[in-house]
């Protein structure tokens, strides 16, 4: 079961789930959706890897680390993070409401 994080109880998630590393968000959302909205860093590495290319980069995202996965308003991340749980990766949510529930 892949969890379902608001943005805003996305700290308390990654503090419950430690790994190796700085926490990760995985935004998967294409190059023109990070044009309009874009997600800050904070106590958190951000990785931008569009959702079609996700399989092609597996080598880019460290499974020891806790991963929640973004994108605009939560269909997209929900379908990566089961992709990566049936790659193995332990440690996944989905930010519930994608980058539209983010607090600006």
């Amino acid at each position: 079961m892949i969890d379902q994080v608001p943005p805003s109880a996305l700290s308390d998630w990654f503090a419950q789930h430690t790994g190796a590393g700085l926490p990760l968000v995985l935004d998967v959302r294409e190059p023109h959706e990070l044009a309009v909205i874009s997600v800050k860093p904070a106590g958190f590495e951000v990785l931008t890897i569009p959702m079609g290319t996700v399989p092609d980069r597996l080598a880019d995202i460290d499974p020891q680390r806790p991963i929640a996965v973004l994108c605009h308003a939560g269909m997209r991340s929900q379908r990566v993070a089961m992709f990566l749980q049936e790659q193995g990766y332990p440690t996944l949510a989905n930010i519930a409401g994608g980058v539209m529930a983010w607090p600006q």
